[in-house]
This record gives C-alpha cells, sequence and structure tokens, in this order.
C-alpha cells in the first residue's frame, strides 16, 4: 500500500494519464489546395516531430486518381469513403501511440471535421497562397495525377479555416516548419 493520500495518487495518476493521451493523440494535417507544398512541408514536420508521415492521396480509391487524372473534379461523394479512411487510419495509430503528419487537401469545413473526428487533438496547418504562385508550381510538377486544370475547382471548393495555423506558401520551408512548431507549442 502506498503512503501517498488517495487524492494526491488520483490526480498525479490522471495527469499522467492526461499527458499520455495527449501524447497518443497528436495529429497534425497540413492541408490546402494542390500545388501548394502540403506533402513538402508534412514530410518536413514529420521529421521534425519524430512523427510518421502519411500522404492522403495514398489513400483515394482507384476510381477518384481515375477522375482526377482525367480532369474530372471529386464531387463529396467520390471524397466521403476516403475522408472516412483518412480518419480510420489517424484514429488507429494514434490509438496505437504514434503520432502522424498527414498532407490532404481538406478543403471543406465537414472534410476537416471528418477527417478530426474523435481524435482528441488535432492540429491543423493552412498553406495559403495565390492561385497563380500555386499554377506555376503545379507545372513544374513530374508525375503527379492532379492536373493544373483543376486547380480553379479546388479554390472554388475551398473553405478558408478558422482557427487553423495559417503559413505563406512563399516562406522558405524551414520557415514555414518554425513558424508551424512555434504555433503548435502555444
Amino acid at each position: 500500500m502506498s503512503d501517498m493520500p488517495t487524492t494526491v495518487a488520483t490526480s498525479v495518476a490522471h495527469e499522467r494519464d492526461t499527458a499520455h493521451q495527449t501524447a497518443l493523440a497528436r495529429v497534425i494535417v497540413v492541408f490546402g489546395v494542390s500545388g501548394s507544398g502540403k506533402t513538402t512541408l508534412g514530410r518536413a514536420l514529420a521529421r521534425a516531430t519524430d512523427a510518421t508521415f502519411l500522404d492522403a492521396d495514398d489513400f483515394h480509391p482507384p476510381e477518384n486518381v481515375d477522375k482526377m487524372r482525367a480532369g474530372i473534379a471529386l464531387n463529396d461523394a467520390d471524397r466521403a469513403p476516403w475522408l472516412a479512411r483518412l480518419n480510420d487510419e489517424l484514429r488507429a495509430r494514434t490509438g496505437d501511440g504514434e503520432p502522424v503528419v498527414l498532407a490532404c487537401s481538406a478543403l471543406k469545413a465537414a472534410y476537416r471535421e471528418r477527417i478530426g473526428r474523435e481524435l482528441p487533438h488535432v492540429a491543423w496547418v493552412f498553406l495559403d497562397g495565390s492561385f497563380n504562385l500555386i499554377a506555376a508550381r503545379m507545372r513544374k510538377r513530374v508525375n503527379h495525377y492532379m492536373p493544373e486544370s483543376l486547380l480553379k475547382s479546388q479554390f472554388e471548393a475551398l473553405e478558408r479555416p478558422v482557427g487553423a495555423i495559417e503559413v505563406a506558401i512563399e516562406l522558405p520551408l524551414q520557415e514555414k516548419v518554425k513558424l508551424a512548431l512555434a504555433e503548435m507549442a502555444r
């Protein structure tokens, strides 16, 4: 039997459990339109935080990829199973104690809600940039199924976030990482 009073022991155990749950639940979602640099920043944040990096593009069903490759924008029905799959993956990984950084378009508030459902803590990092700058970046990409022709539909679907960490895409990568980490530490 411990000499520690029950209320103190309970408090210490609660703080330890809360800290453990927070560590288990750590998810960072880097989001924005295609070509904004989500994968690059996501990988850098994963390295900086010793987390696993996931690219939401890798979770699209083949029919979604085929549609995008053909220049057809996805609709909400196309995205629904993909968003559920992302949430399932994040909950499974964080439930096992694995911190995760996810790069995902997450264009609409409803998509972000679905991705973050039942996750105790998600840090949302929004990559913000102009249409012209992102279009120029997309023209330089090779071996990506998302054509520049769909960028307009991405900007039209984008619902600017409330409460997310906003990062300008013009910043150098290391500055983006420092800014995002500093905001998450607040």
